[in-house]
């Protein structure tokens, strides 16, 4: 086993830390300049996610790449999601800190998409406060990378190269120049990617990106879901002979690999590094194409808003899409308008489906898929951490007249909902039989016992656990013979795993009472209310095995 490349001997060459590969690269440290990570899975600062980060940490250099903050939204930025990202960045204390340029909210209704900016000095002018914002927060430089597109706009006045410096320039951010990205635009807008790299100072460049994209005949699509194409490696080649060889990040997000592909793909871009270091360090730098600054105008404010809400509005709305439509310019803006609206309801579904995934079974994925389409209608995301989204989905499930034949599915959701939840929640060491043997009757009498942080308990009058456990691949329970049985349950995480565990009425009413901060004897005259015959013993022991017990106040 190698050796990771230490901090001091960067730039170099890092690939995307992705959940697939957690267990490969705590167990074996194999060999990557550096990792990048997704900000918005780690904002808990908790949970496995958070315990992977903090042992990779030590030895990798980490960056942190935001795809929530939207700082072009003109309607519809985030201040407490900035905050997350502060308490993260301040925590995880990140070499190169990330995000990109473009929009993704109106108002408190969140797209999760990476959406395209008008190229004018409004939009510069509104980029420009929020870097300042943002940068000031963080207390560090902040780097923007362009994104893929499939529409520009009438009203653009610059390039995205143009924009891009001059952002740099007068906000003092730097940017993460992606290659794959250059090249998605030049094939779908007609532009020229090399003259892109020649508008932008070498010195503004902090980092680059390596991706593969899909081709379809109307748009070439930045799917992160294949190996770096041969044009964007020669692009890539021309970005290093003008900008140097700055750390460049090998992306793959998609049908994601064995994570030997990936270092493949990064030891060929490092290769490429080696053979342009030289040179390039010595190469004089080229200036930068100007635009001049204007300060923004009110009007010029408000139709920018206007015209994110147009096209937000939409995506929501086919028969609204006429009003954004005539702001694209360029062919196949109708196909290429579709593909966002795809995006948006592709999240939708993905994003439902990770977190409940036994009703997509119990219902059917194109059912599924319908539901995840008028939950997103009636309860839009309101976050830019998508790990937020669904958490409405039970009320929704309540109220939606097309599942009234399954009544038990509210109460399916909300167990979903706390096991989803569960995974980010704080860890925490169960006490040992040791500690409980070692307190006197009267001291266990008295004893307030504190749950662990993951745990919830659940009541349900339908057989949800058993059901919930039916549709486990690693479990034997049978589907429950009659659904109109009540059932009890508590979600917890010994080990990292998150767990449901049945309880009996009785252990449920005795934990409740525990949960309210009540003292172990009234848990126990809870218990024995309901069952006289009680096994206590056996309850306990069964709490100290699952770590449901972290702290004993007497």
């Amino acid at each position: 086993m190698s050796s990771p490349r230490p901090a001091q001997q960067l730039p170099g060459v890092g690939v995307g830390l992705r959940a697939p590969h957690y267990r490969q690269f705590i167990e074996q440290r194999p060999r990557a300049a550096w990792l990048e990570v997704h900000t918005e899975n780690y904002l808990d600062q908790a949970g496995w996610d958070w315990h992977v980060l903090q042992q990779l940490r030590r030895d990798y250099p980490i960056s942190l790449h935001g795809v929530g903050l939207g700082l072009g939204s003109a309607r519809g930025f985030s201040e407490h999601h900035l905050e997350r990202v502060r308490s993260l960045v301040e925590r995880a204390e990140p070499m190169l800190v990330s995000e990109h340029l473009c929009w993704g909210a109106v108002g408190d209704r969140q797209l999760n998409d990476l959406l395209p900016l008008t190229l004018d000095r409004a939009a510069l002018d509104l980029l420009c406060a929020r870097v300042g914002r943002v940068q000031d927060t963080l207390k560090r430089q902040l780097l923007l990378e362009n994104v893929s597109t499939y529409v520009r706009f009438h009203r653009d006045s610059m390039s995205e190269a143009e924009f891009m410096a001059a952002l740099a320039a007068r906000s003092g951010c730097g940017l993460l120049l992606d290659i794959n990205n250059l090249y998605v635009n030049q094939c779908n807008h007609g532009e020229d990617a090399l003259a892109a790299l020649a508008a932008i100072r070498p010195g503004m460049v902090g980092e680059m990106h390596l991706a593969g994209h899909l081709v379809t005949p109307q748009a070439v699509i930045d799917h992160h879901g294949d190996t770096v194409a041969e044009p964007v490696w020669r692009l890539y080649e021309a970005a290093l002979q003008r900008f140097g060889a700055v750390p460049t990040l090998i992306e793959w997000d998609t049908d994601i690999p064995e994570l030997g592909v990936l270092l493949g793909e990064a030891d060929k871009a490092e290769a490429m590094q080696r053979r342009h270091e030289s040179a390039a360090a010595s190469r004089p730098a080229s200036a930068m194409t100007s635009v001049a600054a204007a300060a923004i105008a009110d009007e010029a404010d408000a139709t920018l808003a206007a015209d994110q809400q147009a096209f937000a509005a939409g995506l929501f709305d086919a028969a609204l899409a006429p009003a954004a439509l005539a702001q694209f310019k360029g062919e196949h803006s109708e196909h290429r308008y579709a593909l966002y609206r795809g995006n948006l309801s592709a999240t939708w579904s993905k994003t439902l489906g990770a977190a409940y995934p036994v009703i997509q079974m119990l219902v059917g994925e194109e059912f599924f898929g319908g539901l995840a389409q008028a939950y997103g209608r009636a309860q839009p995301s309101d976050s830019g951490d998508l790990n937020r989204f669904g958490a409405h989905f039970a009320d929704f499930l309540r109220v939606f007249p097309h599942v009234a034949d399954f009544p038990y599915l509210p109460d399916m959701a909300t167990l979903e909902w706390t096991l989803h939840r569960a995974h980010y929640a704080p860890s925490a060491d169960g006490v040992t039989a040791q500690q409980m043997a070692a307190l006197s009757p009267q001291q266990v009498e008295a004893a307030r016992l504190q749950l662990h942080p993951a745990c919830t308990l659940l009541a349900s009058a339908w057989a949800v656990i058993p059901l919930w456990q039916a549709h486990q691949a690693d479990g034997d329970v049978a589907f429950p013979p009659e659904l109109a049985l009540a059932s009890c349950g508590l979600v917890t995480r010994p080990h990292w795993k998150t767990r449901v565990l049945p309880l009996s009425a009785a252990s449920h009413a005795a934990l409740s009472v525990l949960a309210a901060g009540g003292e172990f004897g009234a848990a126990l005259d809870a218990a024995f209310e309901l069952d006289e015959d009680y096994d206590f013993a056996a309850n306990l022991q069964q709490w100290i095995d699952f770590a449901l017990i972290v702290r004993i106040d007497v």
